[in-house]
């Protein structure tokens, strides 16, 4: 029995890992277009209070699936979710992030199932991902099978 423990609290620590450490900085080349955006006033350095509210920004997400067909894809936007799925798919939802979000990034991503390709073989369907209308990543048609994903900042 002892074992079993072990092995389940190593899934959930590899899990919890996976889930926080999962794109290792890749942040698609858009690092420091968000700051302009932010609605907050007040000058850097001149804050004297605690936490500032007004430092929080809005990020519209969108997740895309192509294809034809129904085929399994995994997401993670605003939760952790696996579904089953008629293609073309699209998700879009709004991420609130903090300042300390700002700085790290938020992880956002989509794996997508298998399609018959042009050659009747399968191969993961087309994704992208855009941010506030911005196309940030996409898996090249299919190409790189690990599907699309990027730090939200």
């Amino acid at each position: 029995m002892g074992v079993r423990r072990a092995t389940a609290g190593l899934a959930l620590i590899v899990s919890g890992v996976l889930l926080t450490g999962c794109g290792g900085g890749d942040d698609g080349g858009a690092e420091g277009k968000p700051a302009p955006s932010a609605s907050g006033s007040e000058e850097p350095g001149g804050g004297e209070g605690g936490a500032d509210k007004g430092g929080e920004v809005v990020r519209e997400v969108t997740l895309e699936v192509e294809g034809t067909g129904k085929t399994q894809i995994a997401y993670v936007a605003d939760g952790n979710k696996a579904e089953q799925v008629t293609l073309p798919w699209k998700k879009t939802v709004e991420l609130s992030l903090t300042k300390a979000e700002q700085e790290v990034g938020v992880l956002v991503s989509v794996v997508p199932g298998s399609v018959p390709g042009e050659d009747g073989m399968l191969k993961p369907a087309p994704c992208t991902i855009t941010v506030d209308g911005e196309k940030v990543d996409d898996n090249q048609d299919g190409k790189d099978v690990l599907g699309c994903k990027h730090m939200v900042k």
